[in-house]
């Protein structure tokens, strides 16, 4: 039985309804993290215009496949094997990459390799969006977010919710310009910037 997420069946309009504006001129968007692959089905589905990449790590593969499988989109693609450490990253043509509720399981250094990823791949003028709770000036936004942070902690080395100041120099320094800072639902943010 593959893997099915709720908080991606709660999030996926909201988040929707945020890309389609950005994505009105984008042609083909990777996925970072696909996860379940319930975002890549839905986004896919919704947005017919694009090409849409779905990639992670391959213990995720067969469910993804499954699940892509069952949808049957011609616009879908991959997944493609991606793992953030990894020096290099699959070579695709992409105009956008977007990724959910990563940075919080990712240590420091996979999240440097992250934007410097995103970096290198995206061509100027590119978009990168990052859905997901933050820190704001070292706190906790919620105690939704506390539990979350201690979650991921006892679950991933290294991991946590990061703060929003240190991710956005860290973006900053990779060339990547913020645009929006949008409020989500159940205290998230979506991050949007422009790749110089």
């Amino acid at each position: 039985m593959k893997a099915f997420s709720e908080a991606c069946e709660r999030n996926k309009e909201p988040i929707l309804a945020v890309l389609q504006p950005l994505l009105q001129k984008s042609q083909a968007v990777l996925e970072i993290g696909s996860g379940t692959g319930q975002h890549a089905v839905h986004f896919a589905r919704e947005l017919p215009q694009l090409t849409w990449h779905a990639s992670d790590q391959a213990k995720h593969h067969p469910d993804l496949r499954e699940r892509f499988a069952e949808a049957a989109l011609p616009n879908l693609r991959g997944p493609v094997l991606l793992d953030v450490s990894q020096p290099d990253w699959a070579v695709l043509s992409v105009d956008f990459i977007f990724s959910a509720n990563t940075l919080h399981i990712m240590d420091e250094k996979m999240v440097a390799d992250f934007f410097a990823g995103v970096a290198k791949l995206l061509p100027a003028q590119g978009q990168l969006a990052v859905y997901g709770p933050f820190n704001q000036a070292g706190q906790f936004t919620s105690e939704g977010n506390a539990r979350l942070d201690a979650w991921a902690k006892s679950t991933f080395p290294g991991g946590g919710i990061k703060d929003l100041e240190a991710v956005l120099a860290l973006a900053l320094n990779h060339g990547l310009n913020l645009q929006q800072n949008h409020a989500m639902p159940a205290n998230n943010r979506l991050l949007h910037w422009l790749r110089d």
